[in-house]
Parts: C-alpha cells; sequence; structure tokens
C-alpha cells in the first residue's frame, strides 16, 4: 500500500487482505445506511488515509502491555478496526449506539473472523453499568465525538489507572481536557497532508 509506505508503514500481506475486505463491506453497506461521507467508489486518497492510515500510524503509539481498547462511537469501524487489525493481541470493544451501524460492526467482526472484538450498541455511559470494565480499559479511542466534560468523566471511568485515550483529529483543534485525573501527554502528527494529529491523554 503506497500510501503507508509513504509514512514508514509496512503492513503484511494478511493485514492488507483483511483491509481490503473490510472496505468491501464498508463499500456495500454505506449505499443502504450512511457509515461514512468519505468516496468510497473509487476510494480515494483521503478515504485511505482517514480511515485505514490514521489508525495504522496510531497503533505505533500502543505499548506491549496494552489489552482492552474500548473504541467509542464506532459507526463505520474506523479507528477501531484497522487499530486492532494492526495490534492483534488487543481485545476491542466497539461502542455504537445506532441499531443498523452496530449491524454492520457485528458483520466485518464476522467476516474479518475478529475473535477479540465485542460489539455494544448502547450509549457509552450505559456500560457503566459493566463492572468488567470499570478501570480495566488500557486505550480508550474517540474520533468525532464531542469531547465535553460529561464523556471526559466516563472516559476516565473506564481507563485503569496509567491508561490513555487516543483521540483522532485535526490538528490543533483539539480542547482542553475536563476530568481531574486526565493530563494531556503529547501531540503526534497522523497523515501531514491531511493536517491530523493523535492527542495522547493519559491516566494518573
Amino acid at each position: 500500500m503506497r500510501r503507508a509506505k509513504r509514512l514508514g508503514l509496512d503492513p503484511p500481506v494478511g493485514l492488507l487482505t483483511q483491509i481490503e475486505l473490510y472496505f468491501d463491506l464498508l463499500k456495500k453497506w454505506n449505499r443502504r445506511i450512511n457509515l461514512t461521507a468519505l468516496p468510497l467508489d473509487p476510494l480515494s486518497d483521503e478515504t485511505i488515509d482517514r480511515l485505514v492510515i490514521e489508525p495504522l500510524v496510531a497503533a505505533r503509539y500502543a505499548r506491549d502491555e496494552d489489552r482492552l481498547c474500548i473504541d467509542v462511537g464506532s459507526g463505520g469501524g474506523s479507528p477501531g478496526i484497522p487499530f486492532l487489525l494492526a495490534r492483534p493481541e488487543l481485545r476491542l470493544v466497539l461502542v455504537e449506539v445506532k441499531v443498523r451501524k452496530s449491524a454492520f460492526l457485528r458483520e466485518v467482526v464476522r467476516q474479518l473472523g475478529l475473535e477479540r472484538v465485542q460489539v455494544e450498541n448502547r450509549r457509552f455511559e450505559e456500560l457503566l453499568a459493566r463492572a468488567d470494565l470499570l478501570e480495566a480499559a488500557d486505550l480508550v479511542t474517540i474520533r468525532a465525538v464531542r469531547p465535553d466534560t460529561r464523556l471526559w468523566n466516563t472516559v476516565q471511568a473506564f481507563l485503569r489507572p496509567g491508561g490513555r485515550v487516543f483521540w483522532f483529529g485535526a490538528s490543533g483543534a483539539a480542547k482542553p481536557v475536563q476530568a481531574p485525573l486526565l493530563v494531556e501527554e503529547r501531540r503526534v502528527a497522523l497523515v501531514p497532508s491531511l493536517g491530523s494529529e493523535l492527542v495522547i491523554v493519559g491516566k494518573s
């Protein structure tokens, strides 16, 4: 994948095969439900960069000891699915409130044989009832979700001490974190041509 190599990534053939299947499913389902406004047929460079390259770059900043990742507002499956494909040792929980988008995510999980992925069709805050997830997540990934105080407090409840938030967005667009135990650690450029960045926030 030339877009990946341009940023110093060298994804294995198996990962590329799964990415192709993911895109095939995304194209098929996007004709019926609105999963993304990005061009899919044909795929544009921006689509590939946003949906795949950004998560693959971000995956380099996951730690070897990370085991549980919660993806908030999973929608069309990015960044959660490509992120997991790059870090298959992770257990991933995809959280999506809309029924049809959740059905799409379950089909991706089934077709790609992702045994360590769970789809939760509910609001993120409703997962607070899951005692097994409280202070259990090593990573929480967020994109296209408005980061207000309520969101940050919920994220904080799921992260273990030392856990981190991976916040995908436009360079310089991230607002200050509004939760007592969360502190911004660093900002990393994802795809320079898009002006996108990863904001990494840690829990003390």
